[in-house]
């Protein structure tokens, strides 16, 4: 009789484990359709022929591996676009990252110190983050005006007697690129800031203060102590900005007017994606560059993970 009440009494119950797949599965039903679907549909095109000639539509038809190929063919001059272009998108992304990850991480070791106690943190936390708040099309409109051969840049130069005559930062390979590197800093470091401080401010004030009784300076205190174990953060923070630095489009974009100039030296990955798709919507060969920039986004990520963690396995 016990045994039947209490089986009774447990098919009576609530499961509540179904309530957990009911929660979570709006996300899976939109990842499917809205990423998952389309990343796999970007796939299937890559192996067709289809584009638009003027007014006529070619294919789709199936071409196998030729998009590949002709992405990896040399033109005229010797030249594999993609990987210059690749090469491009790497240098600039490193350029802008390195000095991002090392002052967001300065910034966020200063500000959160108890020794310095400094005031006022929530103010510098907005003042910051402020510049992750512009859209980077407005930032690069807004460099391309100060830097201008009229613009206020180059006119104080001229009364200050540094230069005699205007200098068009656009035609040099180092000022675009230099431009290109400064903005993506300035739009993307106070974001890191505010991940970084997060992840410090997790860790126990106890083992800052045994670190400091040991007689640990401030420097073992870093990396003994509050670099080991902020590391899953900063290997996170550095992995989404090598995402974003690969898919880097609206800044070179709109500050080149879509030319990459000069000699196409800061043309990136998804601009050559987008003329592709905006000159004769050839979804074929952007179906293959897609690809080609997943690989290596996955490959490179999966590089800077097993480089910043191998000291854990």
């Amino acid at each position: 009789m016990k045994q039947l009440s209490a089986h009774k009494s447990k098919s009576k119950g609530v499961s509540y484990a179904k309530w957990g797949y009911i929660f979570i599965a709006p996300f899976f039903i939109t990842y499917a359709i809205f990423t998952l679907f389309p990343q796999m549909l970007t796939i299937y095109n890559s192996f067709f022929e289809n584009y638009r000639s003027g007014l006529k539509q070619v294919g789709p038809n199936f071409v196998g591996l030729e998009n590949y190929i002709t992405l990896f063919t040399p033109d005229k001059n010797g030249t594999i676009d993609i990987l210059k272009y690749a090469g491009n998108t790497v240098v600039l992304w490193i350029g802008g990252a390195i000095p991002q990850i090392v002052i967001a991480l300065l910034l966020a070791i200063f500000f959160t110190s108890y020794r310095l106690k400094i005031r006022g943190q929530q103010f510098f936390k907005t003042v910051i983050y402020m510049p992750n708040l512009i859209m980077a099309s407005a930032f690069s409109m807004l460099f391309y005006t100060l830097f201008s051969p009229v613009g206020p840049v180059n006119q104080a130069l001229l009364e200050w007697g540094v230069l005699e005559a205007s200098f068009d930062f656009f035609a040099h390979k180092v000022s675009v690129r230099g431009m290109i590197m400064l903005m993506n800093f300035l739009l993307w470091f106070g974001n890191t800031t505010i991940l970084l401080m997060a992840g410090i401010m997790g860790i126990e004030q106890d083992l800052f203060d045994a670190a400091q009784i040991d007689g640990a300076n401030s420097v073992k205190v870093f990396f003994k102590v509050t670099l080991p174990l902020l590391m899953p953060i900063l290997v996170y923070t550095i992995i989404t900005a090598m995402i974003g630095g690969l898919q880097m489009f609206d800044v070179p974009q709109v500050l080149t007017n879509g030319g990459g100039t000069p000699n196409r030296t800061s043309m990136t990955l998804i601009m050559f994606l987008n003329n592709y798709l905006k000159t004769s919507k050839n979804y074929g060969m952007a179906g293959a560059i897609s690809v080609i920039i997943f690989i290596i986004t996955g490959i490179l990520s999966l590089v800077v993970y097993r480089s910043l963690t191998k000291q854990d396995n």
